[in-house]
């Protein structure tokens, strides 16, 4: 089957900035992460304990940032054009996806050769976007429970009691840690599933050319070759 054309539009230059911040905090959270719990380099403890502070303000800053410029930045609502809409459109049902959920999971399970055509994002790829802004403040949250500085404030100290202490808010941090984990290789199966045409686009602004895809029609109505 062919595909549908991949266009700078669909990630303009500011989500790419805001998509490479993303992978560099959470390869470092992890990394360190796994050097505080592991500390089989002991020398190595203390700076990944500062490491693991700065980027997890990091994480948090940009996802705040990400999520509001949503509502301001326009990208395109589907691939294979280049016409915009309000970015935050894209993360919500659209009628280009509309009852297609079940098809997408056929096509990911490989039950299915093809996948439905449609909005820029499948069904699955939206629901994950929308619960990993939700981790990252949870996880934002559980670390300020737990650093030295703010565990005593009434609010982080309240939440770490409803918990049951340090040692169950140590763990709930840790294995969020995990989630994260399968979150990026489930991002990255989900994204390059049928090529790595959309990685090059995010990461080296490489456009693909594919089938041209109408979102007012909500149907094919040409094929852009020049671009392959």
């Amino acid at each position: 089957m062919a595909h549908l054309a991949h266009y700078k539009e669909a990630h303009p230059l500011i989500f790419v900035v805001t998509h490479w911040i993303n992978l560099i905090a959470m390869v470092m959270l992890i990394l360190s992460g796994i050097i505080i719990h592991f500390p089989v380099l002991p020398f190595l403890t203390g700076i990944a304990r500062g490491c693991h502070l700065f980027f997890g303000f990091v994480l948090f800053i940009n996802c705040v940032a990400r999520v509001i410029m949503a509502f301001f930045v326009k990208t395109a609502p589907t691939g294979g054009t280049r016409q915009q809409v309000t970015d935050f459109k894209t993360w919500l049902p659209q009628k280009d996806n509309r009852h297609q959920a079940l098809e997408w999971i056929k096509y990911y399970l490989f039950l299915k050769k093809d996948h439905p055509l449609g909005a820029k994002l499948g069904v699955p790829q939206k629901i994950s976007y929308l619960l990993i802004p939700i981790l990252i403040v949870l996880m934002f949250w559980t670390g300020l429970c737990l650093w030295g500085v703010t565990m005593n404030v009434p609010v982080f100290a309240a939440t770490t009691n409803l918990v049951g202490g340090l040692m169950s808010m140590r763990i709930i941090h840790y294995f969020g840690m995990y989630v994260f984990i399968i979150f990026m290789f489930i991002h990255i199966y989900l994204v390059n599933v049928e090529g790595f045409a959309p990685t090059k686009l995010m990461f080296i602004r490489k456009e693909h050319g594919g089938l041209v895809y109408d979102p007012d029609l909500h149907n094919i109505v040409g094929e852009d070759a020049d671009l392959h």
